[in-house]
């Protein structure tokens, strides 16, 4: 069958066409931009990507048009699909009536910690053996790919909130139907398409209902949010984490990493260094367990693969050194996001300066719902650097200067990346660290510093 996927560049479809390859498909497919990781995962892969949606992608002929939330109505080539009567469906169920069915799903849903928990928990099953398949919004660094099928009939899901398509409203997570499901944690966020909190919990109050009687509910216990839903019905067995009667855990050592016990039940199960710093983490790891021990995966084993995890792409990922200045790429976007993660750099770097460069692009960081909150969220950097456009796709609608202004000079805005790269190679001196948070390309930046910063330290030892 020949797919043609409208919004391949975005992680989750771009996932669904290897997956969709994988499975002997034809895929093909469009999107108005694919940047790193996913534009070199897809060559890598032989998927023919098209710039743009232009009306004439309708003369490929495609058995099927899959198409990604991205995509609205005025779309080209959605328009032309309408006219023509050609067959088409959300990724989200695709997924779900193709790839899902019959299979032990483990999805991971919550405002926070997906990605990362997603590939905690398959790291665990691949270290014991299960070969599951996954679709992961992340390159977790122990795959070197978001998504694979699997040998077993084990699949890992990162189970997203946000909705299916312009003809399906619903949250995507709703057509996964798990055996095992982690909700860790709720906020308030996409406030393009949800009301209200409220709006959320009702979304995840579907997602639980969907789960079998012997299925099983892993839910952080500590989350108001989450016990609201479950007060709304839960018909599946039931545990909790990051609470003292469910699994918790007990600190031994923090830092750059983090030493604890692993402990459920009143029993201490482990030992685990992880890897990764902040009480975040401490958490997803832990969910990450106890979803690996439902499928049945032994808590020693887990913790054995949580020591070697490799992280996420996109997570405090270090894209280099130039000049004595280590630049990092987060996808942090949400003010509690952003702060863990300022936090956990901080962790790890002490008292060295972080120089936090920001592109607030999400579309409730756009609307600027949260915006009052991102002040806070900075606290813990030395230097803030928020670039902002004032047009086009990903113009925000309030004035950064004013948001940041708490923050007095500690705080500079821009709406010209130039001139923001210019700002932060001038600023930066050798021992800093540049965190640089965006849930897009951020137009290159991260290269961009790189190269002014490595000229920068050539036109100072030529002086």
């Amino acid at each position: 069958m020949h797919l043609h996927i409208l919004g391949i560049g975005g992680t989750f479809m771009g996932g669904v066409a290897q997956l969709a390859a994988a499975a002997g498909h034809r895929v093909t497919g469009c999107d108005a931009n694919v940047y790193p990781p996913m534009s070199d995962v897809l060559r890598s892969a032989g998927i023919e990507v098209i710039e743009g949606y232009g009306a004439d992608q309708l003369a490929l002929a495609p058995d099927l048009y899959v198409v990604g939330n991205v995509v609205s109505r005025g779309n080209p080539l959605m328009e032309a699909v309408l006219e023509a009567g050609a067959r088409f469906v959300s990724g989200p169920q695709w997924v779900g009536e193709n790839l899902l069915r019959g299979r032990w799903v483990l999805a991971v849903a919550g405002t926070h910690g997906k990605t990362t928990v997603s590939a905690m928990l398959a790291a665990i099953l691949e270290r014991a053996g299960l070969s599951p398949g996954f679709l992961i919004g992340g390159v977790p660094a122990d795959f070197g790919v978001s998504a694979r099928p699997g040998g077993s009939p084990m699949f890992v899901i990162e189970a997203d909130e946000y909705d299916t398509a312009f003809f399906d409203k619903r949250s995507k997570f709703v057509h996964y139907f798990p055996r095992t499901a982690v909700l860790n944690n709720l906020e308030f966020d996409h406030a393009d398409i949800f009301a209200d909190l409220a709006a959320i919990e009702t979304q995840f109050h579907h997602l639980v209902r969907g789960v079998p009687c012997r299925g099983r509910l892993l839910v952080n216990g500590a989350d108001a949010a989450l016990a609201r839903v479950l007060a709304r019905g839960c018909w599946s067995e039931l545990e909790k984490f990051g609470v003292d009667d469910g699994w918790h855990a007990r600190v031994v050592e923090e830092g750059a990493q983090h030493a604890f016990d692993v402990a459920f039940a009143g029993d201490v199960l482990g030992r685990l260094q992880l890897p990764l710093a902040g009480a975040h983490n401490r958490s997803n790891a832990l969910a990450a367990i106890a979803a690996a021990r439902h499928a049945g995966v032994a808590p020693a084993l887990a913790i054995e693969a949580l020591q070697r995890f490799g992280g996420v792409r996109r997570r405090l990922e270090v894209r280099g050194m130039a000049g004595g200045v280590t630049v990092y790429d987060d996808f942090a976007h949400h003010p509690t996001a952003i702060e863990a993660t300022v936090s956990g750099l901080r962790r790890r770097v002490g008292r060295a300066r972080i120089l936090a460069v920001l592109e607030p692009r999400s579309n409730t960081m756009k609307l600027g719902t949260m915006s009052a909150l991102l002040p806070a969220s900075l606290q813990g950097a030395d230097l803030v650097f928020c670039y902002g456009a004032r047009s086009g796709r990903d113009a925000l609608g309030w004035e950064p200067a004013q948001v940041l202004a708490p923050m007095g000079a500690r705080a500079r805005s821009f709406d010209d990346l130039e001139a923001l790269v210019q700002s932060v190679t001038a600023a930066a001196r050798p021992g800093d660290h540049v965190l640089v948070m965006s849930n897009g390309g951020f137009g290159g930046v991260h290269g961009k510093l790189l190269s002014a910063l490595a000229g920068s330290a050539t036109q100072e030892r030529v002086a």
